[in-house]
């Protein structure tokens, strides 16, 4: 195990600092972080063997102090930099009371070492120690959190980064690490009894009776009719996130808004922020007032650079972008969550304590009927040269009963929608067409079948699930034949968004950008909207598949991909 630094390193910085020249300027481009005023840069470990150990410890945000899941007693977890190519072997050591595991979020390995218990691997015992060993086979941010009995919402998770073994086509003077979360001092399974008795616990920012009067703010403003269609359905149009600001903290590399984690550049500098969405529940829409920002990869995977003024990262998705700040000032980044309930704050500036105007929570998104699937949306809400061809093959077979409560009538291509919230501001929104592989896709098969899957649920009973199947109930696993190629289409029958990730796979996200659609782990499914992408099997083994939403996973999105044959067996 090493540090980021070595010793001749550190000696060198000295001599520098020594001659009246900056650190900054002689620290290689991703050890050039910092959080002024805060203590040090996130802990770094590299090299072919790290050691972690998951343990409890106070964590402190906003004055108040709690009890957390760590890793070698940091929240987040210590930032791992590998570079392709390279064998790690990943010494976990659980010291709590009980199971713990390390999922590696979008990284592709042997399905043995992909830390999911119950589909991979055991799980990790009180005192044990699991040595997670597997090839660096390819570069780009990602992270890696526990799949453990909800702790990751107790702060099991960090970032990860795999440096290319040539040059990066990405180039950039300086990096900063940016992991947004969620807090809550709630414990996570009191949040989830809380749900499972009322979805809208944390909902507080339902319509008021000054709606249908016409008193107070115009966004209380709704129609007579539409509520009561609303009411009929069972469902609230102001029911955007399950848990929010009402009882989560969100945090910017385990800092709260009012700490203002901050983060150095010089003037004329192209800096490189690798945004990771480790939170439990929340998607962010983030910006930086006054400074656009280039995304030029997504999910760990390069893509053509395209400039944007805001970007929505669900959860467990991540997005790098390039800013170039011209000016000797500060700027505010903002991780506005998707319900505008609070968001997460921090400072790029040029000197430590500068800061830069925070602005305020703008107007809570509501959903309409268009969301739901329910009214007929045209072609408005459709995505733009969405390459979908029909193909043989089964499509969703949906189990009907107590755990679906609506079925959409109107689905519409959500790849070209912009994400709640942000359908009507007046700048630059990345949606999913945007995005286009740098590099052409290696797989040009024609898929042999298609594949629907439906995402269903009773929100009045907070039941989430698959084609109307929860996990916990029988249900097969989705089976896939080594190197198959396949087209899977997810529909969303609900009026929630969903990440959905696939483990152990890259699949091409069908947007219109034929031969060169993005590579990704995870994608964000509006409601009532449908989401295709092209699979090739090509990882074998059993895979979990689920909705990123830790409580939605909990209550039963969730299942099993399986990939045969294994290596050198026959079935």
């Amino acid at each position: 195990m090493s540090t980021n630094l070595t010793r001749r390193q550190l000696l060198g910085a000295a001599l520098f600092a020594g001659a009246g020249l900056s650190l900054p300027g002689f620290l290689p481009a991703w050890a050039r972080n910092g959080t002024p005023g805060l203590g040090p840069a996130l802990p770094t470990q590299n090299g072919e063997d790290i050691a972690l150990s998951v343990g409890h410890s106070r964590f402190t945000v906003g004055g108040r102090a709690a009890h957390a899941v760590t890793i070698n007693g940091t929240l987040p977890a210590p930032l791992i930099r590998l570079r392709q190519g390279q064998t790690v072997r990943i010494a976990v050591t659980n010291t709590l009371d009980e199971d713990t595991s390390i999922h590696w979020h979008g990284v592709l390995l042997p399905f043995h070492m992909d830390g999911v218990p119950g589909v991979s691997f055991p799980g990790i015992g009180p005192g044990e120690t699991f040595v997670y060993e597997f090839p660096v086979r390819h570069a780009g941010t990602f992270w890696y959190h526990s799949h453990s009995n909800l702790q990751e919402q107790l702060g099991h998770y960090g970032p990860l980064i795999l440096d290319p073994a040539g040059r990066d086509p990405v180039q950039y003077d300086r990096e900063h690490v940016i992991v947004l979360s969620d807090w809550s001092f709630m414990h996570p399974h009191q949040i989830m009894q809380k749900l499972k008795k009322d979805p809208g616990y944390f909902n507080n920012q339902r319509h008021t009776l000054a709606g249908l009067t016409g008193e107070g703010d115009p966004e209380e403003q709704m129609p007579f009719a539409e509520r009561m269609m609303w009411k009929r359905m069972r469902m609230d149009p102001t029911d955007i996130a399950d848990v929010t600001g009402s009882t989560y903290t969100y945090l910017v590399n385990g800092h709260g808004p009012l700490e203002n984690w901050t983060a150095l550049f010089r003037p004329n500098e192209r800096v490189r922020l690798r945004v990771i969405n480790a939170s439990a529940m929340t998607v962010f829409n983030v910006r930086i007032p006054g400074l656009p920002m280039t995304v030029v990869n997504a999910d760990g995977n390069d893509v053509r650079p395209v400039e944007v003024d805001e970007f929505q990262i669900s959860v467990a998705e991540t997005y790098d972008v390039i800013v170039l700040p011209e000016d000797e000032r500060a700027f505010t980044l903002v991780a506005e969550s998707v319900d505008r309930s609070g968001m997460a704050r921090a400072t790029l500036a040029p000197r430590p304590g500068m800061t830069a105007d925070v602005p305020e929570l703008r107007p809570r998104p509501t959903l309409s009927m268009s969301h739901t699937g329910m009214h007929s949306t045209g072609d408005s809400q459709r995505g733009t040269g969405a390459d979908h061809q029909s193909m043989p093959g089964p499509v969703g077979n949906v189990a009907m009963g107590p755990g679906v409560d609506m079925m959409a009538m109107n689905i519409g291509d959500a790849a070209g929608r912009r994400g709640l919230g942000l359908e009507n501001v007046g700048h630059r929104v990345l949606v999913y067409t945007d995005l286009v592989a740098l590099r052409p896709n290696s797989d040009t098969r024609h898929p042999s079948r298609s594949l629907e899957i439906h995402l269903t649920g009773n929100m009045e009973r907070f039941m989430w699930s698959f084609d109307g199947r929860k996990f916990n109930e029988i249900v097969e696993p989705i089976r896939f034949a080594r190197d198959e190629r396949v087209r899977v289409t997810l529909v969303n029958d609900t009026m929630m968004q969903h990440p959905i990730h696939l483990h152990g796979h890259f699949f091409e996200l069908v947007n219109g950008h034929t031969g060169h659609h993005p590579m990704k782990h995870t994608v964000n499914v509006l409601p009532g909207g449908r989401i295709t992408f092209d699979l090739t099997a090509d990882n074998p083994g059993d895979w979990a598949f689920h909705c990123h939403l830790l409580y939605h996973m909990h209550a039963g999105m969730f299942n099993v991909v399986t990939v045969r044959p294994l290596d050198g067996t026959a079935t």
